[in-house]
């Protein structure tokens, strides 16, 4: 008998070798991983997706066990960084707390901002709150993880303890710290949307695909957060898995832009094409404009464009919202020596207050001013900018 209790703590019941335990802490892992990015981010905080109720049920429950994440808290959450993205109220972001902070300690981030009831009453509405969430899932949140610590342990003896421990850490580092932290410091953009979040990768699969965080920014209520032909997301593969066996109904997916050719006067659609694709305007305008402008000056001074700094480089894309004072006054002092690329980075805060505007008339009005004293400027990418933005339709926005 006490072999066999031996033979318990070493192995559990399943007697399972390194190789099987490996095997069962990834597909684990990646389903509390799935999850949490198809349910409670894609699905109950954006509604881009409705899951069958099996399929709901299933999450909620995966959820509670392997995470004890309670899903009124977390689209609260979630719905309040985006709300107040990189604002002192933002609950998460490395702008206002720092990247040490929310890499190592995402958690107690999230800890505090779950204990603000106003909060969770506010940005938490339309999610599950039937008998089970209330009582059961809501009602006692930490008994999932208990749960998880048990059947580990039976499953796999000893060893089954620090399996568990991998499993309550992964959601910590991986959401909490990795996508929270990294995904507003370090990456690519494919939109110059109005905040720091970056893909950290094109290729999405570790994490569900939450690697790609700049495109999730720009379209939040998108199902879909793969949106370049070399990017790849496996939460859109396993949402396309699930609406191919009537397991899922994907409600919204980020518009495509549309160009209507030989548009002579910017109208109504354009503007609606604008508010539409705003990030993917401002994107187009850095890229081909405000780069462009840069490499012609620098050119014609005998150098090139690594003579200003990457950093002030890439703050001309939002005018240097994310600069110091001191970061500032460098891109001041670059705008002074270079008046094009003064001019058109000023033309950049014009067309962005154009989408700020609240009322129709006067944006519009605002548009059609900026598209002709664009075309005007002399400045050949400008007007080459100004000429396709007439074109731009809203149609197919979803």
């Amino acid at each position: 008998m006490f072999q066999s209790l031996l033979d318990f703590l070493s192995n559990g019941l399943t007697q399972a070798g390194w190789v099987a335990k490996l095997v069962y802490l990834l597909v684990v892992t990646q389903l509390t991983i799935f999850t949490v990015t198809l349910f409670y981010h894609r699905s109950a905080t954006h509604r881009g997706v409705d899951f069958h109720p099996v399929l709901v049920h299933f999450f909620r429950f995966w959820g509670w066990l392997t995470t004890g994440m309670v899903v009124k808290e977390w689209v609260a959450i979630h719905r309040k960084h985006h709300a107040k993205v990189e604002t002192e109220e933002d609950p998460h972001s490395p702008q206002i707390y720092g990247i040490k902070k929310v890499f190592w300690d995402g958690v107690s981030l999230y800890r505090d901002a779950s204990e603000n009831k106003e909060d969770m009453a506010k940005y938490g509405k339309g999610t599950p709150d039937d008998w089970l969430e209330r009582k059961f899932y809501g009602g006692h949140p930490y008994w999932g993880p208990t749960l998880m610590l048990f059947i580990d342990l039976a499953l796999f003896g000893a060893i089954g303890v620090a399996m568990w421990a991998v499993q309550m850490i992964w959601i910590p580092f991986w959401a909490a710290g990795f996508v929270n932290g990294i995904g507003h410091w370090w990456g690519y953009r494919n939109f110059e949307s109005s905040d720091t979040a970056t893909n950290i990768s094109p290729w999405g699969f570790w994490i569900g695909g939450e690697e790609l965080h700049n495109n999730h920014h720009a379209f939040p209520s998108s199902a879909k957060f793969a949106l370049r032909k070399w990017e790849f997301d496996i939460g859109w593969a396993a949402i396309c898995a699930f609406r191919a066996v009537g397991m899922a109904k994907v409600l919204r997916v980020a518009p495509t832009l549309n160009l209507r050719p030989n548009v002579s006067l910017p109208d109504s659609e354009t503007l609606k094409g604008l508010l539409t694709h705003r990030f993917h305007a401002m994107t187009d305008y850095y890229r081909n404009v405000i780069l462009a402008t840069l490499r012609d000056e620098v050119g014609h001074a005998g150098d090139t464009v690594k003579s200003v700094p990457r950093r002030l480089r890439r703050a001309m894309a939002d005018g240097g919202k994310w600069l110091d004072t001191e970061g500032r006054e460098r891109m001041q002092a670059v705008m002074a020596r270079r008046p094009t690329l003064a001019t058109v980075c000023d033309f950049r805060t014009r067309l962005n207050n154009v989408m700020e505007e609240r009322g129709a008339e006067n944006a519009l009005k605002n548009l059609q001013a900026w598209i002709h004293e664009a075309e005007q400027s002399g400045i050949r990418s400008l007007q080459e900018f100004a000429q396709r933005l007439k074109g731009y339709s809203a149609a197919g926005a979803a």
